[in-house]
């Protein structure tokens, strides 16, 4: 296990490509009031781990389970299908078609938010993705495409196909020039951590936030400091093959972290979102 503490907190890395980045958002009312009208999207439990607690060593050990959000088995229900949401409000979801890559989380929520609003969905994967997921993709009505041998080669190729056939792309990661729905994305996962807000009697000693791209963890981290302030402290934990915020950390820019294929497919991503 590689630890790092950030030396960039508070500063951020000073990465030219970040300088148009915008900062997580940490208001949850406005996705919260348009998601409160989809019931399956209702509050997940805060649940109790005390075996593992007392494993750990540790008082509490509590787990924030998203399985039944939506019905997706999902960590990351909630983004995509904002942005989704957001855009029926507006009169622009049905009819249209949303692509995204996933490595296995986002790609369900795209896929579930489309069908809801009356829009199709297209998910590239990388050739590394179990089918098995990708018959969950098609369960939910997308359309499944198979393009490159990781998560960024299949991102690449949603990103030329919707640009070619006129779709919309939606993706959960941020590059430049590419901020404003990956930013709307993250704001739609701030309902989870407005729940545990109201589940909890006070600020947690730790946080521990499991990483892709990021795009869930920067949110749920600045939400946690907007809240909370520098009480909790946070650690964000990547699989070993794909650490794309650590190697970023490390370089003091961003970068592409190298190494194979990681056996934790689903957050197998080598490059960090830069928001």
């Amino acid at each position: 296990m590689d630890i790092l503490n950030n030396p960039f907190r508070g500063n951020g890395l000073g990465d030219p490509a970040l300088a148009d980045a915008p900062f997580p958002s940490t208001d949850a009312q406005a996705p919260r009031a348009l998601l409160a009208h989809c019931p399956v999207a209702g509050v997940t439990p805060l649940a109790e781990a005390p075996d593992l607690a007392a494993q750990a060593g540790v008082g509490a050990i509590l787990l924030k389970d998203e399985r039944r959000r939506m019905g997706l088995g999902s960590f990351q229900a909630l983004g995509a299908a904002y942005v989704i949401a957001h855009d029926a409000e507006q009169g622009l979801a049905a009819g249209r078609t949303y692509m995204t890559a996933s490595a296995g989380n986002h790609g369900l929520s795209v896929a579930a938010g489309a069908a809801a609003f009356g829009a199709k969905s297209v998910i590239y994967l990388s050739r590394h993705v179990p089918e098995s997921f990708a018959q969950r993709l098609r369960d939910l009505g997308a359309g499944v495409r198979r393009e490159g041998d990781d998560y960024e080669a299949s991102m690449q190729a949603a990103e030329a196909a919707a640009s070619a056939e006129g779709a919309v792309l939606l993706s959960d990661s941020s590059w430049v020039e590419y901020f404003e729905r990956p930013h709307r994305l993250m704001a739609g996962h701030l309902v989870l951590m407005a729940e545990v807000f109201a589940q909890l009697k006070g600020a947690p000693s730790h946080i521990f936030l499991q990483a892709g791209v990021g795009g869930l963890a920067g949110a749920m981290a600045a939400m946690a400091r907007a809240q909370w302030g520098d009480s909790p402290r946070i650690i964000v934990v990547e699989p070993a093959f794909a650490p794309a915020l650590q190697a970023s950390i490390k370089a003091g820019r961003t970068v592409i972290a190298p190494g194979p294929v990681s056996a934790m497919g689903r957050l197998d991503c080598k490059e960090p979102s830069l928001i």
